[in-house]
C-alpha cells in the first residue's frame, strides 16, 4: 500500500481558521482541507509546507509548532499528516492558485465544511489546539 506524508497549517485570523477547497476532478467533487500538501524527497515538514501555500496561496508562510500528527488509511492509500500552526503577515492576502476556493471558517464551524475524510477526525482537536 502506497504511502505519503502531508503537511497542513493551520492559519487564524481572529476567530476564523482559513481553508481551502480542492478542484474538482475525475467526476469528485473538490472537498475541504487545511490547506498545504504532500512532503517532497528532501524536503523538511516546514519546507514543504512554506512551499505548498507559496503555489496554492501565492503568500509566505511562518511556521509554528506542531499541533497534531495523524494517520489516516484510505483504501488504497495511507496518509501520515502533521498539522502545524501557522501565520501570514497581516497584509498577505490568500489568492486561489492552487485552489478552488479559500474560505475563512469562523471558530465553531469546521464541522460545517464537507473535509477530506482524513481530516474529518480532527477538526474538533485542531480547533481547540489552535486557539490563540
Amino acid at each position: 500500500m502506497k504511502r505519503i506524508r502531508v503537511v497542513a497549517a493551520v492559519v487564524r485570523r481572529g476567530d476564523a481558521i482559513l481553508v481551502t477547497r480542492r478542484p474538482d476532478r475525475d467526476g469528485l467533487r473538490g472537498q475541504w482541507e487545511f490547506p498545504g500538501g504532500k512532503v517532497e524527497a528532501g524536503e523538511s515538514e516546514p519546507d514543504a509546507l512554506r512551499r505548498e501555500i507559496r503555489e496554492e496561496l501565492g503568500c509566505e508562510l511562518t511556521v509554528g509548532a506542531l499541533l497534531l500528527r495523524h494517520e489516516h488509511r484510505y483504501p488504497e492509500l495511507e496518509v501520515e499528516l502533521a498539522f502545524y500552526a501557522g501565520a501570514l503577515a497581516s497584509d498577505q492576502v490568500p489568492c486561489a492558485l492552487g485552489v478552488a476556493e479559500i474560505a475563512w471558517a469562523p471558530a465553531g464551524t469546521l464541522a460545517g465544511y464537507d473535509f477530506l475524510e482524513a481530516d474529518r477526525a480532527v477538526l474538533g482537536e485542531l480547533e481547540r489546539r489552535s486557539a490563540p
